[in-house]
């Protein structure tokens, strides 16, 4: 059974492209592919529909930067081995951050993406605290059917693309 939310987000994602690109032949267009298996697929299904609802819509990078140490030696008699490692450098984002971080008309909602048995981290608690503190709204999608029932609910739907 094909869900209903993501077959809206699909015809959304169409009449933006149509609108965007006027000259671009129907039958060329490429179809738009949205999956919310996994916490990627769902962020991108997440901030497409925010943006093709007027939203300001962005992913939030706090995993911090890889900085490759790794190097390749060669030996004397010519074997080639990788010394070094791969390290990860601190982000200077907010611990805790949300992984969606949107705005519209002056409201911000701030969405945490959580796939399975994934669990907020005591950082990502104090973050939600301090945004609902503001007067933010800060929601955690496990799927996008629960993520648009609640945005219907919440929002007046419109298409502001």
């Amino acid at each position: 059974m094909k869900n209903p939310a993501i077959e809206h987000l699909k015809r959304l994602a169409m009449d933006y492209n149509r609108q965007r690109y006027p000259n671009f032949p129907e039958n060329a267009r490429p179809k738009p592919s949205y999956s919310d298996k996994k916490a990627n697929g769902l962020t991108k299904c997440i901030i497409d529909w925010l943006r093709f609802n007027g939203w300001h819509a962005e992913r939030i990078n706090t995993m911090g930067v890889p900085v490759d140490k790794r190097e390749i030696v060669t030996d004397v008699i010519g074997r080639q081995r990788t010394i070094g490692s791969l390290e990860w450098r601190r982000t200077n984002s907010t611990r805790g951050s949300s992984d969606i971080h949107a705005t519209r008309h002056g409201q911000s909602l701030y969405v945490e993406v959580k796939i399975g048995t994934d669990r907020q981290s005591p950082a990502q608690k104090d973050f939600q605290w301090s945004v609902e503190r503001a007067g933010a709204t800060y929601w955690i999608a496990k799927d996008f059917l629960t993520f648009y029932e609640t945005y219907q609910k919440n929002y007046n739907y419109e298409n502001n693309y």
